[in-house]
């Protein structure tokens, strides 16, 4: 019989938390909730959970605050961000942050029960092939100037250290990789790979950008493989320019 899955609810609106773990519970799932964002980072270190549903206004310390320490921990545990603040500069927030997906309040419970699949199954992809094979048609791996990217391990390494990346950031890489040599506008990415719209300010794909050149560039100030096309977006050489 296959273990439930285990997800956390970080929610301070009571019966919103219940309502949620009511319906998750019916779909199988192995549920707990925490109030605010102190108590959930204490379950979180001393339990594992296959994913997480964050409130972004918590009391105390905010859902941003949350899933910064957990990355911070190295914990990447895929966080599904549930925001009453559905401004595309506050989901950014959330990306920069290390989210991996949001929705915006109020929604629709079926369009949560999809996301959170989604989730599950990405994260499924990502771990070791012989804890689950790569999807049909993905890139699980690809190796450049001595630098590997595990799409599948979420792993990055280079010049002899191991680097985790988030899904985010692996997912990012991958379409930038699988598109090298072709000029990809800012809004393509926003549009292809974070799924907002083509209006939305555009800085935290160039603070991403800035952060895979730290993972990537022997001197990321004169970046050679991830490179910029000014007043357009960006450009992967994978040899090098």
């Amino acid at each position: 019989m296959t273990e439930a899955n285990r997800i956390l609810i970080v929610e301070d609106e009571a019966h919103l938390a219940q309502g949620l773990l009511f319906n998750l519970q019916a779909e199988g799932y192995e549920v707990a909730i925490d109030g605010d964002g102190e108590a959930a980072l204490a379950r979180l270190a001393r339990e594992t959970f296959d994913a997480v549903l964050l409130d972004v206004m918590l009391p105390g310390i905010s859902g941003f605050d949350v899933v910064a320490e957990l990355r911070a921990r190295k914990s990447f545990v895929p966080v599904l961000m549930l925001t009453a603040r559905g401004r595309p500069e506050d989901v950014l927030k959330g990306f920069e942050a290390g989210a991996d997906d949001y929705l915006p309040k109020p929604f629709d419970l079926s369009i949560l029960l999809a996301r959170l699949k989604g989730l599950l199954r990405r994260m499924k992809w990502h771990r070791p092939p012989e804890e689950s094979p790569a999807p049909p048609e993905e890139l699980s791996r690809f190796t450049f100037s001595g630098r590997t990217i595990d799409f599948e391990g979420l792993e990055l390494t280079a010049g002899g250290r191991m680097i985790r990346l988030t899904l985010m950031e692996a997912d990012l890489l991958r379409y930038l990789v699988r598109n090298q040599g072709r000029t990809i506008s800012r809004k393509e990415l926003l549009e292809q790979v974070w799924r907002l719209r083509d209006d939305t300010d555009t800085r935290a794909i160039d603070n991403f950008i800035v952060r895979l050149r730290r993972y990537i560039e022997d001197e990321p100030s004169q970046p050679r493989y991830l490179q910029t096309v000014r007043g357009i977006g960006y450009r992967f050489f994978a040899d090098g320019a």
